[in-house]
């Protein structure tokens, strides 16, 4: 039998809180460097860069014909990417979508998506190549311009990072969610970049404004209206993080009989045109845009939005100021410059940072790319010395190679030659051994050397690498030049920057309604003013009418309820009457056993008495009632032994309240308080907690007092008896009185 090996355990005790925060630290560092911020240096994330040089590998330039994406999407996963099929489809089909990125870096052919949001058809019938821009972005790649890395499988090298002579983060911006972090940079003209990368290069102290001066703004690849002024620009570049406004541009087009309609030709960067359109459409439907009549999409390979005014008397400018508040015709772009900087770390950048950046690396490509450069161009002038001493001694190298077992070596003794030197004279053919050919080399030495000292007067001269930086800036801004279609700015400025205020209220349609709520809450609103003492409605099974009253389609239907809180409703947004309506209790938060105890429209400029159940109330103004959310606003402080039960408005200088005592109190509304919010003050006292108020109502004193019933109205000659001071008892009620104690029923 073998021997039992024995076992040894080596477990080491950790807080599970510790471990939890350094592996997860270790996912968000992962997340944020390696997958969703892109480096300041190029602009590109890593998935982008494996892609483009991926694509340079397989020799896919502009000159080239066009690939299957499969065959770019299989390679950078065999390759260089570790990751699904399909985050890399996605990501280079977003580097081809001209409605995506403002200077696409591939060339599509096949359906790459559109505007509409329609997904890009599969990678396997799709084609693409690289465009100009991404050729130089990877320009100088093989001469030793950036540090390369091992693969993921350590079988080849990839990039750390590109050439990036081409100012990709500006131009094409970027977006990215990490682990509490995200970057959301928006799209810049390259010829702007460029000048701004001329001054930063002459004045690397150059302030915000001054680089904006340069820079201006974004300019979106779907074109735009920005709004903001320049100072709002100049503070959001100076911090890194900010937002603008965007608004779709737009024209009007003249139709017959002095008709006219808005055409929308351009809309804000992000924004999906077929959502937009539906989102239009809905609230057109919905009545929440009373001056638009319809929205058709008649877009081809161009936008064309067209919207048709309610009438010709429709105020355009109104029309698309409402438009602009209430749909995403104007967006709002975050800014956030949150890129990988030149040492790996994720940072928020200010636009002067990110130039400067820009800049430092391409001084660092331009001295390596320049070293290589030397270096080649040593070799060759060793060669060429060699090649010289051969063409002086022809006959004898000659004799030696024919002759000599190692030819080799006794070159190198006879003649004093370096190894590089005698392989290159062993491997020279007999053809290029002629007079013409010693010539050329003497050309050739003669050139090399003039430029190995142009290029070291490069590297020993900061003045001078700054010249060749703007001159390839100004090589990239000619390519670019805003007269060309592709250069030219497409997001402009509006030509008045103030904010438009709009209430939406003033562009509700104003027709006449009722008002028409059921006992258990059910509320709706039949057009015109019906007859309410004829009204012909249907109720649910078990249900009645509550109450009914006449109202505006403009007007706002406020809900007393007995928790002593307000709710508003739009009294456009009621339900028609067609059917049963639609129950309060969804329309606002109001509680399932909590009771309505009032309904009318409100009057802003009014004021309301409220009341408790034991006689306690103040007057609160009309504009105090609305409630701006679902959740209602508190107004009068009660309990459930004491719940609001009235709400009156305030239409004289005196009033009367009746109260289960069988008691009947009058005094002046003057000796009521007005309040915002409260408990209220007595308005009739009660001995015993079993009474409580029946009815309230105003009225002038110089018009008397009275009640109304089913027999008429009756008045009262002399209403001292009843005359008090606010919180007394009152006097019994007057022969004759409604036993309901209710004054108009």
């Amino acid at each position: 039998m073998k021997k039992e090996e024995k076992i040894v355990e080596n477990i080491s005790s950790q807080q599970l809180s510790d471990a939890i925060s350094e592996r997860y630290l270790s996912y968000a560092v992962s997340t944020i460097v390696s997958r969703a911020l892109p480096d300041v240096r190029d602009g590109l994330k890593p998935v982008h860069r494996r892609i483009l040089f991926s694509m340079l590998r397989q020799k896919l330039s502009p000159a080239a014909a066009f690939r299957k994406c499969a065959t770019v999407v299989g390679d950078v996963l065999g390759h260089y990417h570790p990751h699904g099929d399909s985050s890399v489809y996605d990501a280079m089909v977003r580097l081809a979508q001209d409605f995506s990125v403002r200077y696409p870096l591939i060339d599509g052919q096949g359906n790459f998506g559109n505007i509409d949001g329609d997904p890009q058809a599969a990678y396997r019938y799709t084609e693409s190549k690289m465009t100009q821009a991404a050729m130089l972005i990877m320009e100088g790649i093989d001469e030793d311009s950036v540090d390369m890395m091992p693969n993921f499988d350590g079988t080849t090298v990839e990039p750390t990072v590109m050439p990036g002579a081409f100012p990709n983060l500006l131009a094409n911006g970027g977006m990215g969610i990490a682990v509490g972090m995200a970057t959301n940079i928006p799209t810049h003209n390259v010829s702007e970049v460029c000048d701004a990368l001329n001054l930063v290069v002459d004045r690397p102290d150059a302030t915000t404004a001054q680089i904006m001066k340069k820079l201006i703004g974004p300019d979106f690849p779907t074109g735009g209206v920005l709004i903001d002024d320049f100072d709002t620009i100049v503070k959001n570049y100076d911090t890194g993080r900010g937002a603008f406004r965007i608004r779709a541009r737009w024209d009007v087009e003249e139709l017959e009989r002095g008709a006219s309609q808005v055409v929308i030709t351009e809309i804000p960067y992000g924004i999906i045109k077929s959502k937009l359109v539906e989102q239009i459409g809905e609230m057109i439907d919905a009545k929440k845009l009373p001056l638009v009549d319809d929205i058709v999409d008649e877009s081809t390979t161009d936008i064309r939005i067209v919207i048709t005014p309610k009438n010709r008397n429709v105020p355009i400018d109104k029309m698309m100021a409402h438009l602009f508040a209430m749909t995403d015709l104007e967006f709002k772009f975050n800014m956030n410059f949150n890129v990988i900087d030149s040492r790996g770390a994720p940072r928020v950048m200010p636009i002067g940072d990110v130039l400067r950046e820009f800049i430092a690396h391409q001084k660092s490509v331009l001295c390596r790319r320049t070293k290589w450069r030397l270096g080649n161009i040593e070799h060759r002038l060793e060669i060429l010395g060699g090649l010289l001493i051969v063409y002086l001694n022809l006959d004898r190298v000659i004799e030696i190679i024919r002759n000599e077992d190692d030819a080799k070596a006794v070159l190198m003794a006879e003649f004093k030659l370096s190894d590089v030197q005698v392989e290159s004279i062993l491997n020279t053919r007999l053809r290029s051994l002629r007079k013409l050919e010693e010539m050329e080399i003497k050309r050739e030495d003669a050139a090399l050397r003039q430029e190995q000292k142009d290029l070291q007067a490069l590297l020993a001269s900061a003045e001078a690498q700054n010249n060749q930086l703007k001159a390839w800036f100004n090589d990239i801004k000619k390519t670019y030049d805003k007269k060309t279609a592709l250069g030219r700015r497409r997001t402009t400025w509006a030509t008045q920057t103030e904010d438009i205020v709009v209430n939406p209220d003033d562009f509700i349609e104003k027709e006449p309604i009722t008002v028409v709520m059921s006992n258990m809450g059910w509320i709706r609103a039949a057009k015109g003013h019906l007859d309410l003492n004829n009204l012909d409605m249907k109720f649910k099974e078990g249900d009645d009418l509550q109450t009914a009253f006449h109202a505006m389609s403009t007007d706002k239907i406020n809900l007393f309820g007995a928790s002593g809180k307000m709710f508003t409703l739009a009294a456009n947004d009621l339900p028609s009457a067609r059917g049963f309506g639609e129950s309060v209790r969804m329309m606002a938060d109001i509680g399932a056993q909590e009771d309505i105890v009032s309904v009318f429209v409100l009057d802003t400029s009014a004021k309301y008495l409220v009341i408790s159940r034991h006689g306690n109330g103040f007057i609160v103004a009309g504009e105090n009632c609305i409630a701006q959310t679902k959740s209602g606003k508190q107004v009068m402080n009660v309990d459930d032994k004491k719940p609001a039960t009235m709400c009156i408005p305030v239409t004289g200088d005196t009033i009367a309240i009746s109260g289960s005592n069988d008691k009947l109190l009058i005094f002046k509304t003057a000796e009521i308080p007005e309040m915002s919010r409260g408990k209220g003050v007595i308005l009739q006292k009660y001995n015993a907690e079993r009474t409580y108020v029946l009815d309230a109502m105003f009225f002038d004193m110089a018009d008397g007092f009275g009640w109304t019933t089913g027999r008429g109205t009756t008045k009262l000659d002399d209403i001292t008896p009843w005359v008090a001071k606010r919180a007394s008892q009152g006097h019994t009620i007057p022969v004759g009185f409604p036993r309901s104690g209710k004054f108009n029923k």
